[in-house]
This record gives structure tokens, sequence and C-alpha cells, in this order.
């Protein structure tokens, strides 16, 4: 009898266990779709999060400093409210940060609960980064009917709001399809070439510099990392041609869409290091250099969206935008928060873990993000707090895995 009970008891937690693994694989795939706001992404994990942190969802000690960083950051974003005399749009920018802060640590836990479920989330962004940058393709190519609802100003922009958020958002599955190619089975190499040459296409005709910067940076930070990790020959040989391979490829096809006139013209413009709006009056570099002097009087910030109501744009500039919006106690944190992941991460980059591979692309890819940071606004972006759920959850396993293994580190 108690044999049966407990046959029984195993299988309703495995059952369980399956029903969580694929709420979670939903709501990372939806996070590729969010042309309308609250998007799809935004109701699915907001549910998962109400039913499953009550009942399942455990805060380490290495989660919880986490969750300590991102509490500091929103106090400071609260106090920012302070300074807001219409409180209109405010609040409500304070409570979409906020929901993103709870993402980050909701991923963080989760992964620390169950390893295995960082290649279900990989998966699931990859897959969901293909389709959204298929959306992007085809619709800048106008191959599906009212195809300009995945464009903007001739730019592919996916099934995103913004083609300067749809190309980062394509980068770090594009570094997961490039290690497996690199160290997976040579069976999957096709599919996963493919999905390559996509990703790398929709980077390109989103005409996103700070994509196309950071997609480079991070290709060859990872080939990098991995020639460091690696040091057979076998494996530095089949990484020569895989490489070189997917290079050819990806500069034939980029060479076919620059025949096209539009495409050509528009490239010509994008390429351009400084444009008008970055280096004219009040552009992106004078707001920069003026924000800062201001901010140096204001504690607590002017509050949220308060900048494009002084200056003619938002403050592109994720280091201004604390300190704007977040004021000097926010930016303190997301500062530190930065400098510790990015630290942590480093100090684990070359160890041969289990979960090694997706370290490695969340730490790259969010180095990359950081750097365009500089010039673009990172606070509200659902995959930034993605990457850094992804290293936490990798440090908390760390942890355990030294603790169990009684390894020094």
């Amino acid at each position: 009898m108690t044999l049966v009970a407990s046959s029984e008891g195993l299988r309703l937690r495995i059952h369980a266990d399956t029903l969580a693994d694929g709420a979670l694989w939903l709501g990372v795939f939806l996070s590729g779709f969010v042309i309308v706001e609250p998007a799809p992404y935004e109701l699915m994990m907001a549910g998962l999060i109400a039913l499953w942190v009550p009942i399942a969802f455990r805060l380490s000690r290495t989660v919880a400093l986490l969750a300590a960083f991102l509490l500091v950051f929103m106090i400071g974003g609260l106090l920012s409210l302070t300074m807001v005399t219409d409180l209109s749009i405010g609040p409500m920018y304070m409570a979409v940060s906020g929901f993103l802060a709870l993402t980050a640590i909701f991923y963080a836990g989760v992964i620390e609960a169950r390893a295995a479920r960082i290649a279900l989330i990989f998966r699931a962004w990859s897959i969901s980064a293909v389709i959204t940058a298929l959306l992007g393709i085809f619709g800048y190519f106008h191959l599906l009917p009212n195809s300009e609802i995945f464009t903007l100003y001739d730019r592919a922009k996916g099934a995103f709001q913004d083609p300067n958020v749809f190309a980062p958002f394509l980068v770090p599955p594009s570094l997961h399809l490039l290690h497996g190619a690199l160290k997976g089975r040579l069976a999957d190499l096709p599919l996963r070439a493919a999905g390559l040459l996509i990703l790398g296409l929709a980077v390109f005709l989103s005409f996103s510099r700070a994509g196309w910067g950071l997609y480079v940076f991070a290709v060859a930070m990872l080939v990098l990392v991995m020639l460091i990790h690696e040091r057979s020959g076998a494996f530095r040989l089949r990484m020569l041609m895989v490489v070189l391979a997917g290079a050819f490829a990806m500069v034939l096809a980029l060479s076919l869409a620059l025949q096209i006139p539009r495409v050509a013209n528009l490239f010509s413009n994008r390429s351009q290091l400084v444009q008008e709006y970055d280096g004219g009056h009040l552009g992106r570099f004078e707001r920069h250099r003026i924000g800062f002097r201001m901010m140096l009087e204001k504690p607590l910030g002017i509050g949220p969206l308060e900048f494009s109501k002084i200056f003619p744009e938002d403050e592109h500039n994720i280091w201004l935008k604390c300190l704007t919006t977040y004021g000097w106690l926010g930016f303190a944190a997301y500062l530190s928060l930065t400098i510790t992941t990015l630290s942590v991460g480093f100090r684990l980059l070359l160890y041969d873990r289990p979960w090694q591979p997706f370290l490695t692309v969340a730490w790259i890819s969010l180095l990359g993000h950081i750097m365009i940071a500089a010039v673009i606004d990172i606070d509200h972006w659902r995959h930034v707090y993605l990457l850094f759920g992804i290293l936490w959850g990798c440090f908390a396993l760390e942890i355990r895995w030294r603790r169990v293994s009684h390894a020094p580190g």
C-alpha cells in the first residue's frame, strides 16, 4: 500500500515538473513577441510567478543577493517619483521596472532549483528568436500580408516595437546556436547553421548599429573563450572549418542583400559611426554631457520619462538613465549589480560544469549589452533581466556544486 502511494506521488511530481517546465518554456518563448503592451509575455510571466512562488519557489542566499540589488534599485526609482508633479505615467513605468526585476529573481530561482532548466530556457529563446527573425526578414522583403507591422522606418523589427531591441534579442540565441555548431553533434550542424544564418541576416536587416556591434563582438568573444577553454587540435580544426564556412555563408547572404538598392542605400547611411542626431546640437552625446552635469545636483533624479520633456529625446545611456530615473541610489545599485555579475561570471568562465556553455553565452551577451548601453537605454529590456537571472542561477548552482563536492574553487 505504501509502495503504491509512493509511486503515485512520484508520478504526480513528474507531471507537475513537466507542466511547470512547459509553462516556463512558453513564458520564455513569448519574450520574442512584444508588438503590443502589455505583451503576452507579461501576462504569462505574471501568472507563472503568482502560481509558482507560493508553491515551489525557494530564495537562497545567492538569489537573495540579486534580489537585494534589485530592491535597492527599485527604492531609488520610487524615491525619484517624489520629484515628479504629474504622476500619470511615472508609477506605471516603475511598476514595469519592478515586474522585470521580479522576472530576473524568478529565473535565477528556478534555475537553481533545477539546472536542466537552463537548456530549456535557451531552446525556447532560440526558437522564439528564429521565428521573430523570420517575421522581420519576410516583413522587410514584403513576403507577408500587412508586412509593414514587422518593420519600422524600412528596418526589420520582427515582432518587436523597435529594431534596436529586436537585434540585441537575437544575439544570445545566435551564440547558443554557434556554440552548439562548434561543440554539438555533426548531425545537428545543418539545422543550427540555418538558424544562425536567419538570425545573422535579421540582425543585419534591423540596421541597428548597436545590434551590429553587439553581434560581431559577441561572436568574436565566444570564439576566443572557446579557443582558450578547448585545447585539443581536433576541436580547433573543427572550429576553424565551421567559422570559415559560416563566415562565407554570411558574407554571401549579405552580398546578395546589398544588391538591392534600398538595402545598399540604408546600409551606407546606417554604417556611418556618428549620425547627425548623435553629434549635432543637443544630439545624443551633448545630451549625455549636459545630463550627467545636471544629475550631480539631483540625488533623487528627476523621475521617469522626465528627461525627454527637457531635451529632444530620451537619455540613450543606461548610466544617465539610472541617475535621472532611479537617482543616485538606483545608479549605485545597478552599477554594483553589473560589476558583481560580470566579475563573478568572469571568474567562473572557464570552469567545467554541466551548465558552463549557458553561463558563457549569458556572460558574453550581458557584457556586450552593458557596452552598447552607453548609447541606448536597456532598463526595460526583458531579455536583459533574463540574462541576469540566468547568470545568478548559475552562480547559485556553482555554490551548491562546491558545497556538495567540498571543492574550494
